[in-house]
């Protein structure tokens, strides 16, 4: 029998399980199939906080949500239009998510008196009728599993832990995904286990064969590859851009690239990639703490290199004391700040953008230094470069503020043309510049206001360099007042000089709208989907998004001031509101929610809605 396809133009799923059943990789591989079959996509996966929450818990709740469409999307989705749970915790965790009609396909064999009771469940949802407005699918996912790989010499927990590969093929079948790069992928992955090998291929097949063979499934689903501009495409997330564009950095400085690092959720994934880089001049070293590996890498940018650190909120808090020093010697050096929920510890896979006001002030005295945030996943990867090309131009450290919802989430992004990337290219200081043959570090280039580099055992080129402040020119140690303010006003200078050098702050208005929805880092896809949703309901609003956030864009106040109000959506309590009232005397209207998750763009357009209403 041939069953009906039905033509889908996008579709949401979340795959919803304990942390070891792997839901993660389960994701991973359908955006992977997904993004070869060309649908625009947006990813978000959810990791417990925990590193192993007893199982079957809400704590230990893993998801992983895809948004695939036929057209240009901006974000992972709103509400699930499919559930994958494979235990009631994971039913109970997410059921609130979905919308009236959505799938349920829930593992049966998992819904136990006892897993039940784990997370306060008197009666059995999928019999007593409180999922009546959901299409419930009951499959019994493990058992079909076990049969399916049952000739194979695996134990049975082995057995039990490849039906996320069953889950995975019944949800290929079910969106015509395909099916090659998956058994590639495990074809290499158990390469040296071929029974685990054998066991996970056959669940795969065996779940793709059930949607073809049963009753339950009467229906697949097509969603037809989206136009996006010509090129070569690849899936890629947050941190992997991040890696790839200091990698380029490297090349197009002309540097070797040294990572400093600790590794912390959610930014460690930056020092595993750049570990495997070697061949292209790269050197990763792993600190035994924070402060070690910024040390590390503003030694290396003293060395000629081009220095990089990498880290979390409460890494950046450790990292101050040498941001300062990086500030006071002026060497180029870039910090990665994967930010992540806090304060402290906090919630360390969840997502947020509190940091803002840390990288910009989180230092003593004045140690200004510039502040840039990607908007995007593929974005990172642009603005290492940015971070890059100021860095070694104006020779001061750079903070890249990226989050943990860019980090981990992935779309598809357009392989740039190499040749297209800018030169940047370093000269060192080579010989002496003062009037008596010595060399004075601390003599500017007029234009930058930046101070030469020069590579330590370079011979006349010798001088000081470290924390005390540093004599006008010279470079020696001085305590002079008037000289103390020339270096601070100096330093500021610079990095304020810099606005002329970033492009102006670019406004999507294309009816004159009188309501602006300005935002910073991951909040745009969110901002932009809610953009578009209040355009088509007939609604004038103009969107503009900062990624330049210290300097700012040299045009930003004649934006704010062309608008009756200007809306801000922040992940913390407002901070960048705070800077633009305080700098602009502008009125801002802040929104801000810090529940560790990315804005819905349905509830950002309602918010949108308000201003608009209230403008008028």
């Amino acid at each position: 029998m041939t069953k009906k396809v039905e033509r889908l133009d996008r579709v949401i799923i979340r795959f919803a399980g304990d942390s070891g059943d792997g839901m993660q990789l389960t994701g991973d591989r359908f955006t992977q199939e997904t993004a070869s079959f060309g649908n625009d996509l947006s990813t978000l996966p959810n990791f417990p906080a925990e590193i192993r929450a007893p199982a079957g818990t809400l704590p230990g709740v893993s998801s992983f949500q895809l948004h695939f469409a036929d057209h240009d999307i901006m974000t992972p989705g709103d509400a699930p239009d499919v559930l994958v749970a494979m235990n009631p915790a994971a039913l109970k965790a997410n059921i609130g998510d979905l919308p009236r009609g959505a799938t349920v396909i829930a593992n049966t064999d998992e819904f136990t008196r006892r897993s039940l009771a784990k997370v306060g469940y008197t009666e059995d949802p999928l019999s007593d009728g409180s999922l009546a407005e959901y299409k419930v699918s009951k499959v019994p996912l493990t058992s079909m599993t076990v049969k399916a790989v049952e000739e194979f010499d695996v134990s049975k927990k082995d057995a039990e832990r490849a039906k996320n590969m069953f889950a995975l093929g019944l949800l290929s079948w079910m969106y015509n995904r395909p099916t090659e790069g998956t058994t590639s992928f495990l074809k290499s992955k158990f390469a040296a286990k071929p029974a685990i090998l054998a066991a996970n291929l056959a669940a795969f097949r065996a779940g793709w064969n059930f949607g073809e063979t049963t009753e339950d499934f009467a229906v697949s689903y097509e969603v037809r590859p989206a136009r996006l501009p010509s090129g070569t495409y690849r899936n890629i997330t947050g941190n992997l851009a991040t890696s790839y564009g200091l990698v380029a950095a490297s090349r197009l400085t002309g540097l070797p690239l040294f990572l400093g690092s600790y590794p912390i959720t959610p930014a460690s994934d930056i020092l595993h990639e750049l570990s495997r880089h070697k061949r292209f001049g790269v050197r990763t070293f792993q600190a035994e703490d924070e402060i070690a590996g910024v040390g590390a890498a503003l030694g290396a940018a003293f060395g000629g290199s081009l220095g990089v650190t990498t880290t979390s909120g409460p890494g950046m808090v450790l990292k101050g004391e040498t941001l300062g020093l990086a500030v006071m010697t002026e060497l180029p050096l870039i910090v990665v700040d994967v930010q992540r929920a806090g304060p402290s510890t906090g919630m360390p896979t969840k997502t947020e953008q509190a940091d803002l006001l840390l990288a910009l002030y989180g230092r003593n005295g004045e140690s200004p230094l510039p502040v840039l945030a990607p908007r995007s996943p593929s974005d990172c990867f642009d603005i290492a470069i940015e971070a890059a090309r100021i860095a070694v131009k104006y020779r001061t450290p750079v903070v890249v503020l990226s989050d943990g919802y860019l980090a981990n989430g992935s779309e598809p992004w357009r392989i740039p043309d190499t040749t297209a990337l800018p030169d940047l290219s370093v000269e060192f200081a080579a010989e002496a510049n003062g009037e008596d043959g010595e060399f004075l570090p601390y003599l500017r280039d007029p234009e930058t206001l930046a101070r030469p580099w020069a590579v330590p055992g370079t011979p006349g080129l010798e001088h000081r360099i470290g924390g005390i402040e540093k004599a006008d020119g010279g470079g020696g140690i001085s305590y002079s007042p008037a000289n103390h303010d020339l270096m601070v006003r100096s330093r500021q200078a610079k990095v304020d000089g810099i606005a002329r050098d970033i492009p102006p702050l670019e406004v999507d208005d294309p009816d004159g709208a009188d309501v602006l929805v300005l935002g910073w880092g991951g909040t745009y896809g969110s901002i932009a989907a809610a953009v578009r949703r209040v355009r088509r309901a007939g609604f004038r609003v103009a969107q503009a998004h900062l990624r330049h956030l210290n300097p700012f864009p040299e045009n930003l106040g004649e934006v704010l001031n062309r608008y009756e109000r200007v809306l801000v959506p922040e992940i913390n309590l407002g901070q960048l509101s705070l800077l633009l009232r305080g700098r602009f005397l502008v009125d801002v209207i802040g929104y801000t929610k810090v529940r560790g998750l990315p804005f819905k763009a349905e509830e950002l357009a309602g918010v949108v809605q308000e201003v608009i209403d209230r403008a008028e």
